[in-house]
């Protein structure tokens, strides 16, 4: 469950009404609030501090500096930073392009309030939230590109989580369907991340559907 500290959210969207309406909408959440809000990526980057915020709501079709830079940059600095990209984009080359530089969710702006912020506490508690549509053709995307198949020399408990994140879990849900604790999928995902070589959730996802993995 969660504390009673509030999940802090910044918000980097240039649109006025928009950003407002989130804005709203996440103070209005009970166990959210936002910490901060901006136009730019550049306003945000100068203006953002790790300690004010436990989550990034990106819009990826920005003025300046884009989304998916900026997304890059954030990873960078902050790679426990769970970043969640808000977008009107669907195209398999943003899709990619975000997960890539670091985006741990994937969400369309048509989602509805209510769903967009029990995929947001889903980020927050270190799932990797995607809309379905998204979800799908992230599959469709990597499967296509018919890659390389590959060993890291992964367990078959290593292996059977991976695939529940590929398939969407997060850790509640997959420590249910592998009849174990939360505190054992952090120590198979910890495993994964040394053995893949990467930081986040969805960079094992990426790179799990990347090599053919599972």
């Amino acid at each position: 469950m969660r504390t009673t500290t509030p999940v802090r959210v910044v918000i980097v969207e240039d649109l006025r009404e928009v950003r407002e309406g989130l804005q709203a909408l996440i103070d209005g959440t009970p166990g959210f609030s936002c910490a901060a809000s901006f136009r730019t990526m550049e306003q945000a980057l100068d203006g953002f501090v790790r300690a004010d915020a436990d989550l990034v709501l990106v819009d990826l079709g920005l003025p300046g500096m884009s989304g998916v830079d900026g997304i890059r940059a954030l990873h960078h600095a902050h790679p426990d930073l769970p970043l969640v990209a808000l977008t009107v984009f669907d195209d398999d080359g943003r899709v990619f392009d975000a997960l890539c530089a670091g985006a741990s969710g994937y969400l369309l702006k048509n989602t509805a309030p209510s769903r967009l912020m029990d995929l947001l506490t889903e980020a927050a508690g270190g799932g990797a939230p995607m809309s379905p549509q998204i979800a799908r053709r992230v599959v469709h995307l990597f499967r296509e590109l018919r890659p390389q198949q590959a060993s890291c020399q992964l367990t078959p408990q290593e292996t059977q989580l991976l695939k529940l994140l590929v398939d969407g879990h997060h850790y509640k849900t997959a420590a249910a369907a592998m009849n174990v604790s939360i505190n054992t999928i952090s120590f198979h995902l910890k495993n994964i991340y040394a053995k893949l070589q990467v930081h986040s959730k969805s960079e094992a996802v990426v790179k799990a559907l990347r090599q053919r993995l599972v």
